[in-house]
């Protein structure tokens, strides 16, 4: 009797920037790559997306909400984080440890939990030159999380979708088992 492979879970982490109200592009492409998909959304980026279109598209609800104590969670458990996008807020939170929401819940889970977290930030270039903001992405990339440049999903021009295939390939590249050498 033969089994099939279990599917790899991916916690889709999306905060309030532009590209989240294209969240549905980057999820169809990891769902065809072979991931479950879970969408996990801080508070405003809850209302920037069509929660039951993407809970349809994935199969699970989109969760934005702590669950009480004595309640399951409706999600299966993560093999890999992507926080795209990532906000500048976002970012500097969670590498403070503040998890005031449930994303940033998630995060700071995940990064005790050693999770392969792949962070993709969406953030004004004045705001990335703040001098926390440094600090933070350098204090989670000693964490182990990998990041993209700043806005890297941002299209050469306006007429053209979300880069949604880097982070794709960025993932692949944390996930690829080393080279023995």
């Amino acid at each position: 009797m033969s089994t099939s492979p279990v599917q790899p879970v991916l916690y889709l982490v999306v905060c309030a920037a532009p590209p989240a109200r294209q969240i549905d592009e980057f999820i169809k492409l990891m769902m065809d790559d072979g991931w479950i998909v879970c969408v996990i959304a801080t508070p405003t980026a809850a209302t920037w997306i069509d929660r039951k279109i993407i809970a349809e598209q994935t199969g699970y609800p989109v969760r934005c909400e702590f669950r009480r104590p004595d309640d399951v969670d409706p999600l299966p458990k993560a093999d890999a984080v992507v926080v795209a996008p990532a906000t500048f807020n976002t970012i500097n939170k969670w590498a403070t440890g503040i998890s005031d929401n449930l994303a940033l819940g998630i995060l700071n889970e995940a990064l005790g939990l050693g999770l392969p977290i792949l962070a993709s930030p969406y953030a004004k270039s004045t705001l990335t030159q703040h001098p926390a903001y440094a600090r933070h992405v350098e204090l989670l990339t000693g964490a182990g999380v990998t990041f993209t440049h700043s806005e890297a999903i941002r299209p050469h021009t306006n007429d053209q979708p979300f880069l949604w295939h880097l982070i794709q390939r960025a993932l692949e590249e944390i996930l690829r088992p080393p080279v023995p050498g």
